[in-house]
Protein backbone atom coordinates (compact mmCIF):
# COMPACT_ATOMS: atom_id res chain seq x y z
CA UNK A 1 0.00 0.00 0.00
CA UNK A 2 1.31 2.91 -1.17
CA UNK A 3 0.83 5.41 1.77
CA UNK A 4 0.96 9.83 1.89
CA UNK A 5 4.02 11.57 2.18
CA UNK A 6 4.25 12.93 5.62
CA UNK A 7 4.32 16.90 5.29
CA UNK A 8 5.06 19.43 7.90
CA UNK A 9 4.10 23.19 6.80
CA UNK A 10 6.87 23.99 3.56
CA UNK A 11 8.42 20.01 4.15
CA UNK A 12 7.99 17.12 2.49
CA UNK A 13 9.73 14.03 3.99
CA UNK A 14 11.58 11.79 1.34
CA UNK A 15 10.50 9.03 2.44
CA UNK A 16 7.51 8.16 5.92
CA UNK A 17 9.14 7.92 9.14
CA UNK A 18 9.79 4.38 10.48
CA UNK A 19 7.73 4.32 13.89
CA UNK A 20 4.71 6.51 14.80
CA UNK A 21 2.98 6.56 18.37
CA UNK A 22 -0.51 8.51 18.75
CA UNK A 23 -0.82 9.53 22.14
CA UNK A 24 -4.40 10.75 23.21
CA UNK A 25 -5.20 11.64 26.90
CA UNK A 26 -7.93 13.03 29.28
CA UNK A 27 -7.64 14.98 32.12
CA UNK A 28 -9.40 13.27 35.06
CA UNK A 29 -9.46 14.81 38.86
CA UNK A 30 -9.77 12.30 41.68
CA UNK A 31 -11.70 13.77 44.67
CA UNK A 32 -11.75 11.43 48.59
CA UNK A 33 -14.96 10.51 49.50
CA UNK A 34 -15.10 10.18 53.11
CA UNK A 35 -14.68 6.88 55.34
CA UNK A 36 -12.42 5.78 51.62
CA UNK A 37 -13.46 5.55 48.14
CA UNK A 38 -13.15 8.04 45.58
CA UNK A 39 -14.91 10.56 42.46
CA UNK A 40 -13.05 10.81 39.25
CA UNK A 41 -14.43 13.92 37.88
CA UNK A 42 -13.66 14.16 34.02
CA UNK A 43 -11.97 17.50 32.87
CA UNK A 44 -11.78 16.79 29.41
CA UNK A 45 -9.90 15.95 26.56
CA UNK A 46 -6.32 16.96 25.92
CA UNK A 47 -3.81 17.55 22.69
CA UNK A 48 -2.93 14.52 20.94
CA UNK A 49 0.51 13.82 20.72
CA UNK A 50 2.08 12.22 17.34
CA UNK A 51 5.80 10.91 18.26
CA UNK A 52 8.21 8.93 15.93
CA UNK A 53 11.42 7.72 14.56
CA UNK A 54 12.97 7.93 11.43
CA UNK A 55 16.02 8.10 9.44
CA UNK A 56 17.17 10.02 6.33
CA UNK A 57 20.18 7.40 4.59
CA UNK A 58 22.00 7.99 1.56
CA UNK A 59 23.88 10.90 -0.11
CA UNK A 60 22.52 14.21 1.19
CA UNK A 61 21.07 12.54 4.13
CA UNK A 62 22.61 14.89 6.77
CA UNK A 63 21.37 18.10 4.70
CA UNK A 64 18.09 16.37 4.60
CA UNK A 65 17.85 16.72 8.71
CA UNK A 66 19.48 20.56 8.55
CA UNK A 67 15.79 21.02 6.04
CA UNK A 68 13.99 19.76 8.41
CA UNK A 69 15.69 21.20 12.04
CA UNK A 70 15.14 24.71 10.01
CA UNK A 71 11.41 23.89 9.76
CA UNK A 72 11.33 23.17 13.46
CA UNK A 73 13.00 26.47 14.29
CA UNK A 74 10.02 28.39 12.09
CA UNK A 75 7.85 30.11 14.43
CA UNK A 76 4.20 29.11 14.81
CA UNK A 77 2.15 25.86 14.43
CA UNK A 78 1.34 24.67 10.95
CA UNK A 79 -0.63 21.91 8.61
CA UNK A 80 0.39 18.63 9.28
CA UNK A 81 -0.32 15.82 6.74
CA UNK A 82 0.67 12.65 7.92
CA UNK A 83 -0.62 9.09 6.19
CA UNK A 84 -2.06 7.95 9.73
CA UNK A 85 -3.25 10.49 11.35
CA UNK A 86 -6.12 12.64 9.91
CA UNK A 87 -4.78 16.33 8.67
CA UNK A 88 -4.41 18.13 11.64
CA UNK A 89 -3.18 21.98 12.53
CA UNK A 90 -0.05 21.06 15.40
CA UNK A 91 2.63 22.29 16.47
CA UNK A 92 6.64 21.09 16.18
CA UNK A 93 7.31 20.32 19.89
CA UNK A 94 10.89 18.39 19.81
CA UNK A 95 13.31 17.11 17.26
CA UNK A 96 15.84 14.97 18.48
CA UNK A 97 18.96 13.23 16.72
CA UNK A 98 18.91 9.51 18.12
CA UNK A 99 22.94 9.33 17.82
CA UNK A 100 26.13 10.92 16.18
CA UNK A 101 24.97 11.80 12.58
CA UNK A 102 27.01 10.71 9.85
CA UNK A 103 26.73 12.44 6.27
CA UNK A 104 24.74 9.85 4.58
CA UNK A 105 23.31 8.54 7.63
CA UNK A 106 21.36 10.13 10.34
CA UNK A 107 18.92 8.75 13.27
CA UNK A 108 16.41 10.80 14.58
CA UNK A 109 12.80 11.43 16.56
CA UNK A 110 9.95 14.28 16.68
CA UNK A 111 7.42 15.30 18.25
CA UNK A 112 4.49 17.15 17.13
CA UNK A 113 1.58 18.46 19.17
CA UNK A 114 -2.17 19.31 17.56
CA UNK A 115 -2.99 23.22 18.03
CA UNK A 116 -7.00 22.54 18.61
CA UNK A 117 -7.58 25.67 17.54
CA UNK A 118 -10.22 26.47 20.66
CA UNK A 119 -8.34 29.57 21.17
CA UNK A 120 -9.01 30.69 17.70
CA UNK A 121 -9.59 34.37 19.07
CA UNK A 122 -6.79 34.36 21.07
CA UNK A 123 -5.77 33.57 25.00
CA UNK A 124 -6.96 36.22 27.32
CA UNK A 125 -5.05 37.72 30.33
CA UNK A 126 -6.13 35.51 33.57
CA UNK A 127 -7.48 38.10 35.55
CA UNK A 128 -5.76 37.97 39.81
CA UNK A 129 -7.59 36.71 42.33
CA UNK A 130 -9.40 39.37 44.07
CA UNK A 131 -8.97 41.96 41.40
CA UNK A 132 -12.22 43.90 40.58
CA UNK A 133 -12.98 42.69 36.77
CA UNK A 134 -13.14 45.70 33.86
CA UNK A 135 -16.44 46.07 32.48
CA UNK A 136 -15.58 47.10 28.39
CA UNK A 137 -18.20 49.98 27.53
CA UNK A 138 -19.66 47.41 25.26
CA UNK A 139 -21.07 45.13 27.42
CA UNK A 140 -22.04 47.41 30.01
CA UNK A 141 -25.39 46.71 29.94
CA UNK A 142 -25.69 42.68 30.48
CA UNK A 143 -28.85 40.25 29.71
CA UNK A 144 -29.78 38.34 32.20
CA UNK A 145 -30.23 34.19 31.37
CA UNK A 146 -31.43 31.25 33.56
CA UNK A 147 -28.49 30.00 35.46
CA UNK A 148 -27.42 26.68 33.74
CA UNK A 149 -27.78 23.50 35.47
CA UNK A 150 -24.47 21.45 35.54
CA UNK A 151 -24.51 17.80 34.46
CA UNK A 152 -22.29 14.82 34.76
CA UNK A 153 -19.13 15.39 32.99
CA UNK A 154 -19.34 19.22 32.58
CA UNK A 155 -16.75 21.68 33.03
CA UNK A 156 -16.52 25.65 33.17
CA UNK A 157 -14.77 25.65 30.01
CA UNK A 158 -16.92 23.62 28.26
CA UNK A 159 -20.02 24.97 29.24
CA UNK A 160 -18.03 28.72 28.89
CA UNK A 161 -17.39 26.88 25.15
CA UNK A 162 -21.09 25.87 24.56
CA UNK A 163 -22.49 29.64 25.46
CA UNK A 164 -20.44 31.55 23.74
CA UNK A 165 -18.34 33.25 26.85
CA UNK A 166 -14.55 33.12 27.97
CA UNK A 167 -13.84 30.99 30.82
CA UNK A 168 -12.22 34.09 32.78
CA UNK A 169 -15.63 35.70 32.29
CA UNK A 170 -17.77 32.60 33.51
CA UNK A 171 -15.78 32.23 36.44
CA UNK A 172 -16.02 36.28 37.26
CA UNK A 173 -19.98 35.82 37.09
CA UNK A 174 -19.96 32.81 39.26
CA UNK A 175 -18.04 33.84 43.01
CA UNK A 176 -19.65 31.23 44.65
CA UNK A 177 -17.52 28.61 42.99
CA UNK A 178 -14.21 28.34 44.71
CA UNK A 179 -12.61 25.89 42.92
CA UNK A 180 -12.94 26.47 39.01
CA UNK A 181 -11.74 22.68 38.97
CA UNK A 182 -14.50 21.75 40.91
CA UNK A 183 -18.23 21.62 39.75
CA UNK A 184 -20.68 19.22 40.49
CA UNK A 185 -23.89 17.88 39.19
CA UNK A 186 -26.46 19.71 40.09
CA UNK A 187 -24.47 23.22 41.07
CA UNK A 188 -26.49 26.04 39.18
CA UNK A 189 -23.72 28.62 37.15
CA UNK A 190 -24.78 32.07 35.94
CA UNK A 191 -23.66 32.70 32.13
CA UNK A 192 -22.47 36.22 32.09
Amino acid sequence: MLLTPMRFKNYTWPHNPEIYAVERRRRLAVHPVPYGGCVIQDLGRTYRVLRGEGVFAGPGAYQQFQQLAEVFQEEGAGLLVHPIWQTERAWFAALTVEEEPLPDYVRYSFEFWEDWDGYRAGLTAVQTVGAVPETPPDTAAETVEEPYTVRKGDTLWGIAQRHGVTLTALISANPQIKNPNLIYPGDEVRIP
